[in-house]
């Protein structure tokens, strides 16, 4: 079991599939958890599974675009369990990414949005959780980034500019607080089976994925976990700064 450790406290905005998954790894390592997601039920769904295998959790409804909503998260953390020492930034909005078209016809709308939720409230998020961990003298985050940012694609223009946003983020976390104890990374999933991929997923799409998989299978979300679970570790003290991608070798860089 990784060293994540007991006795700590994290924060995982965004539950569902990877950050569902983060937060159980989490838990099960003996560190107290938040969940916060826009699907409250959700959120409680993963805390009550928690707290039914003897772990501490809990849960509440978050909007990461909603800086209100971000400081009522880390607020539930702090008042719950004393302090803050880690963050799973997992949440994003995919509501408009099948209208995320090219730069010449993609809506402001669409951008508007992506970036609301996929960039500023990856900042909203930062900006909440950085003095609580500054209070402990060290403490982590991680960022779920893709990689869009850095694969070059003829749609998507509006989602992969607010993930390579959300690199330069936190490498100005690494950078600017790195010598306070503070570390950040990215992790880069590639194509992850979850839940709701399993239930509404077509064939034909899925057989796509898999090919574009340089490995004997797709993901799962505890694939991404463990990566998280490594990077707030203190087995991952010298990790700062660094996108990572967890992809079975869909990109080789």
């Amino acid at each position: 079991m990784l060293n994540v450790s007991a006795g700590k406290v994290a924060i995982v905005a965004g539950g569902g599939g990877i950050g569902g998954a983060t937060a159980r790894k989490l838990a099960a390592a003996g560190t107290a958890v938040v969940i916060g997601d826009l699907d409250e039920g959700n959120a409680k769904a993963i805390a009550d599974d928690i707290i039914g295998e003897g772990g501490q959790a809990r849960s509440i409804r978050c909007d990461i675009s909603d800086e209100v909503s971000v400081a009522a998260m880390v607020r539930l953390a702090v008042d719950a369990f004393g302090g803050l020492d880690f963050a799973h930034v997992n949440a994003a909005d995919l509501s408009v990414i099948f209208r995320d078209s090219n730069v010449l016809d993609v809506g402001l709308d669409v951008f508007d949005r992506t970036i609301a939720v996929n960039l500023r409230g990856h900042l909203l998020c930062t900006r909440a959780v950085l003095p609580e961990l500054l209070k402990r003298g060290a403490g982590a985050i991680v960022y779920t980034t893709s990689g869009a940012a850095f694969a070059g694609e003829p749609e998507r223009p509006c989602y992969a500019i607010a993930k390579s946003g959300l690199h330069a983020l936190m490498r100005h976390v690494a950078s600017r607080w790195g010598r306070k104890g503070i570390r950040a990374n990215c992790v880069a999933p590639g194509f992850v089976m979850t839940e709701n991929n399993k239930k509404t997923m077509p064939p034909d799409l899925l057989d796509h994925m898999r090919a574009a998989t340089r490995s004997t299978r797709v993901g799962d979300p505890e694939d991404i976990a463990a990566m998280v679970a490594l990077l707030l570790s203190d087995e991952g003290a010298w990790i700062n700064g660094q996108v990572i991608s967890v992809d079975g070798g869909a990109t080789m860089r």
